[in-house]
């Protein structure tokens, strides 16, 4: 089961709080150990990622997206309460627009992301977007 403070972090994370959410996972980074260490910095580098694209930090974003993608891997399809395919797909889209994306058009990169969260009217595969921590529902 997942603590309180983890579900306040996903909350900063779903919320676009990047820089809160990396100081609340950061907290339970420290203190935990492995499975648990390696999942918390998968998220927290995603976390960081996008707090560096927010402030138009393209090479920080992607090396830190790739950084948490590859934390998160080993994680797919396996870890309690949480869609984590979902988050690392999500991640690697916005890794691979980032990666084709020229450093001087990082601010329309950020204005697009920015709409896509924006628009209700847009499916997962034509938005760009931040990605997003889901919980995955209990079968009742």
């Amino acid at each position: 089961m997942l603590s309180a403070d983890f579900w306040q972090g996903v909350r900063q994370f779903n919320q676009r709080e990047f820089y809160a959410c990396h100081d609340t996972l950061e907290a339970l980074w420290m203190e935990s150990v492995e499975p648990e260490r390696q999942f918390y910095q998968g998220i927290l580098q995603i976390a960081v990622a996008c707090y560096h694209l927010e402030n138009l930090n393209g090479r920080g974003a992607t090396i830190l997206l790739g950084e948490g993608i590859r934390r998160l891997a080993d994680y797919q399809n396996d870890y309690p309460e949480l869609n984590v395919t979902q988050l690392i797909e999500e991640s690697q889209r916005l890794l691979v627009r980032l990666q084709h994306t020229e450093p001087e058009a990082i601010a329309v990169l950020l204005r697009e992301i920015q709409a896509s969260d924006d628009s209700t009217h847009l499916t997962d595969e034509q938005s760009l977007k931040f990605p997003e921590i889901v919980k995955i529902q209990e079968e009742v």
